[in-house]
């Protein structure tokens, strides 16, 4: 699979305080490959790394040192061709407050050089897949912030970019509009067929929209995956609860494939498994065939957010693991 993205050994660091005489490492030796036509996300506490990595792929910062090839073109010697081929959006939308919706992405259409007939059916064709006709002469200061990020969204598709950089898509965003968001991106992506790396807080958003996510901690990569591999990973998956009469066996249980761990618990039986809803009729199977009568079977999910912060604790699975 040819790669859009290739970082190899990229630090950076700030400095800080009076002259300069604190140097903050922000970024130690990162390295990154991105397939294209994928999503991948990048997600890490505050402080991480997360965005001064996104502008040093974006070819925004240049970093310390390091190598960064994005769509095969070198990003420290030809920045400016890769400009002409990526984007970016960020979740704090900023555009030129006086303008309405359509006098911005015309705005941009320009700058990005789009001219005549070919900017005028671009912009139309922007508001109307991101939803923004019946707000397209409304001036950006009174756009509420979800039709801000619409905006941005839409502005970051003006050059039909075959890579898309977007810093905290959804941040700020209600629940019910950030799902919206979320289906635009992910539907953008599959009509263009263009690779995206997003930086997210939000564990949801990262394992509903990503191929593969990493896990940037204090400047460093400490794990890189699939979200059912990072569960995996550090043993988290879902939970299977069996009520039952008779004998169970956990020595038995443990042996069946895709099972993580299992407990008993006078009649209630806990087993946690990588994926739940494929794995429960052959536990159902195990457990009937060793003469236990089963009662009750309810199926629980965990998510993200348990790895999340399993990698953000420092825990014994912060090993810089790649799945």
């Amino acid at each position: 699979m040819a790669l859009a993205i290739r970082a190899e050994g990229i630090y950076k660091s700030f400095r800080s305080g009076w002259w300069g005489q604190r140097r903050k490492e922000v970024l130690k030796g990162v390295d990154l490959q991105v397939e294209q036509g994928e999503i991948f996300g990048i997600l890490g506490p505050n402080g991480a790394g997360k965005t001064t990595l996104l502008s040093i792929l974006s070819t925004l910062l240049f970093p310390d040192r390091g190598k960064v090839e994005i769509l095969g073109i070198d990003g420290l010697r030809d920045g400016h061709r890769i400009r002409e081929k990526v984007n970016i959006s960020s979740g704090n939308a900023n555009f030129l407050w006086s303008l309405s919706v359509r006098e911005n992405l015309h705005f941009y259409g320009m700058l990005y050089g789009l001219t005549g007939k070919a900017r005028e059916e671009k912009v139309k064709a922007l508001i109307e897949f991101f939803d923004l006709k019946g707000h397209e002469h409304v001036p950006f200061d009174r756009l509420s912030t979800g039709m801000k990020q619409r905006l941005s969204l839409a502005k970051s598709m003006l050059n039909d970019p075959q890579m898309l950089f977007l810093d905290e898509p959804t941040v700020g965003l209600d629940p019910e509009v950030s799902v919206r968001i979320r289906e635009k991106i992910r539907s953008a992506q599959r009509e263009n067929g263009m690779t995206i790396l997003l930086t997210t807080h939000n564990m949801r958003e990262a394992e509903s929209l990503c191929d593969r996510i990493a896990f940037l901690k204090e400047g460093e990569i400490v794990a890189l995956g699939s979200a059912g591999a990072l569960k995996r990973m550090v043993r988290i998956g879902d939970v299977v609860r069996i009520e039952f009469n008779g004998p169970i066996s956990c020595d038995q249980i443990i042996r069946a494939e895709g099972v993580i761990n299992c407990s008993i618990s006078g009649d209630l039986c806990e087993i946690i498994v990588d994926e739940g809803e494929s794995r429960l009729a052959s536990l159902i199977a195990i457990i009937s065939q060793g003469g236990a009568q089963i009662k009750r079977v309810s199926l629980g999910q965990t998510d993200l957010e348990d790895v999340f912060i399993e990698f953000a604790k420092g825990t014994d699975s912060d090993m810089g693991l790649r799945i």
